[in-house]
């Protein structure tokens, strides 16, 4: 019998192809980018499926007619499509992915901790209360640049300032790039406000630290409140961690919606670019400097400082770009030392078992 590889592409790529109809796998986000890396021969002996949660002891992943809890590795994250090899489950291939989150893992470790992957749009979500932090933001914002994923800034409680176009004010300045929304995330708000971004096939992810209204964002747009979630504490406005893991939601339309957990430290690695195009307004100003090695400190003819001294650029913004800069340099310098003693005792040891062998 012919098989009928239609349904592993989106609709548009085929013949007659209509964009009402979606397959299972569409909806999981299937794309002429994953389709065009696999053979046909590939699709019958592995089937794709994409991992839409991710536990201690597994990967939660969905295709057509696959929905089951597989072995975790490492190289794979939640979001990724997977060609599934039930013969040999560690031989299972990660497809290219369109877009990788990472941040430096918390600890002394130095690694990298892989976030999601395969994410179109990132809504950067903080609240207009005690929790505004426009440092932090910097750090969401770049770290999606750096990814090539869309980051929109999401202002929620606007409904209880009493002027939360300050707080939308004090976003814009981060970043021309990036559009800032303030909603109230328990009312009708989310579906409409977000629906630019949340088309179906699409996969959004809620970013941002405990308490901010990720979960209940995600429950307003699946229009259901079975994610659990929980009040901040008044005296600080701190939230807690509601949600436990990362995870995606297919939600009416067929959007695909990732919740994750609070995030309490961000620190960034490999993401010199994302910083660059973050801070693009300081680059622009350093091309005026009167020396191309200028720290925009006292040097004579630094255009950055002569910004400062007119008005046109914040000093505390400065001050952000040069701490996010040096700590990008240090954790990505880090990181490479620790992958060159791994591939330095990688070596050693196929030499030791390259040498049993011809005993």
């Amino acid at each position: 019998m012919k098989r009928n590889y239609q349904k592993f592409f989106p609709p548009g790529t085929q013949k007659g192809g209509s964009n009402k109809h979606f397959s299972l796998l569409e909806k999981l986000g299937w794309q002429p980018h994953f389709a065009q890396q696999i053979s046909s021969d590939e699709l019958i002996e592995t089937p794709p499926v994409r991992v839409v949660e991710v536990h201690r002891s597994g990967l939660h992943v969905l295709g057509s007619a696959v929905d089951e809890v597989i072995p975790p590795r490492p190289d794979a994250t939640v979001g990724d499509w997977l060609l599934l090899n039930r013969e040999h489950m560690a031989s299972s291939r990660v497809l290219e992915r369109k877009s990788l989150l990472k941040r430096r893992a918390p600890g002394t470790d130095r690694q990298v901790q892989l976030i999601a992957a395969n994410i179109e749009t990132a809504f950067v979500v903080s609240s207009c209360n005690q929790d505004f932090n426009v440092a932090r933001l910097e750090r969401y914002v770049a770290l999606c640049f750096e990814a090539e994923i869309d980051p929109v800034i999401l202002l929620t409680k606007s409904d209880l300032a009493s002027d939360p176009r300050a707080y939308a004010a004090k976003a814009a300045e981060i970043s021309q790039r990036v559009p800032v929304i303030t909603l109230d995330a328990r009312a009708s708000e989310p579906v409409s406000k977000l629906a630019d971004w949340c088309k179906a096939g699409k996969t959004v992810a809620f970013l941002g630290s405990s308490g901010v209204g990720k979960s209940t964002l995600t429950n307003a747009l699946s229009g259901t409140g079975s994610i659990a979630t929980q009040a901040i504490r008044e005296d600080d406005a701190k939230g807690r961690h509601t949600t436990t893991r990362r995870q995606l939601h297919l939600v009416p339309g067929g959007c695909l919606v990732l919740d994750t957990p609070g995030m309490r430290e961000l620190q960034l690695t490999d993401a010199a670019s994302g910083i660059e195009d973050l801070f693009a307004d300081i680059s622009e100003l350093a091309r005026g400097c009167k020396f191309k090695d200028c720290r925009h400190e006292t040097e004579p003819g630094c255009a950055v400082q002569a910004a400062i001294v007119s008005g046109d650029l914040d000093a505390s913004r400065l001050q952000r770009w040069r701490k996010l800069k040096a700590e990008e340099a240090f954790n990505s310098a880090s990181l490479a030392e620790r992958r060159s003693k791994d591939k330095a005792f990688g070596k050693m040891v196929r030499r030791i078992m390259k040498a049993k062998e011809n005993r």
